[in-house]
């Protein structure tokens, strides 16, 4: 079996969460077929105050994981701050700002015999998708399920660099939305 834990990644002084897979230990949630182990890490205090935060970012992970076939894998979901995923988007990306979501695809191509495969890590940033839902007048837990969805789908191996695969992505992320009983995030763009 494998666990995952915390590693401090200092940036600018602030200790970013992020995980790093260790083999041997017994895992914090066993998979179920077509159900990752799903392991949320609160790195930021403002987090705190969203109730049933926890069960919600489950719930949507389970529902994409579902809808792309993705069996016995593992992610952690690090809720953090805008400093601290503006350090990871610096050091990963090349670029200084906060973002919304982050993915971090593991690589792992197929799981050991009794070890689920590791997908990778999704960091999600509290201020700006507190300021996002806000700026396009939806429920905070919505955007929130929206972000963890669209994080899992580049973990499962989806991509947008191209307006098609754009457009694939966004049309599974409405169909996964939508079983979780979240409006199309797209549609008001559409109809722009």
């Amino acid at each position: 079996m494998s666990s995952l834990n915390c590693v401090g990644l200092h940036a600018s002084g602030t200790e970013i969460a992020f995980m790093k897979r260790n083999r041997g230990a017994p895992t914090t949630a066993r998979p179920r077929a077509g159900v990752a182990a799903i392991h949320i890490v609160v790195a930021s205090r403002l987090w705190t105050e969203q109730r049933s935060v926890k069960a919600l970012l489950r719930r949507a992970i389970r529902e994409a994981a579902s809808a792309t076939s993705t069996l016995m894998g593992e992610i952690a979901i690090v809720l953090t701050d805008d400093s601290a995923i503006r350090a990871l988007n610096r050091h990963w990306r090349g670029k200084d700002a906060a973002t919304n979501v982050l993915s971090f695809p593991a690589g792992e191509p197929r799981s050991t015999r009794g070890i689920p495969r590791l997908l990778g890590d999704i960091v999600i940033a509290y201020e700006t998708t507190e300021r996002e839902a806000r700026a396009e007048h939806k429920p905070f837990m919505d955007h929130l399920i929206h972000l963890a969805v669209h994080g899992f789908l580049h973990l499962a191996g989806y991509d947008h660099p191209a307006h098609d695969q754009a457009a694939a992505m966004e049309r599974l992320e409405a169909a996964i939305l939508a079983r979780l009983g979240v409006p199309d995030p797209y549609l008001a763009r559409g109809a722009a």
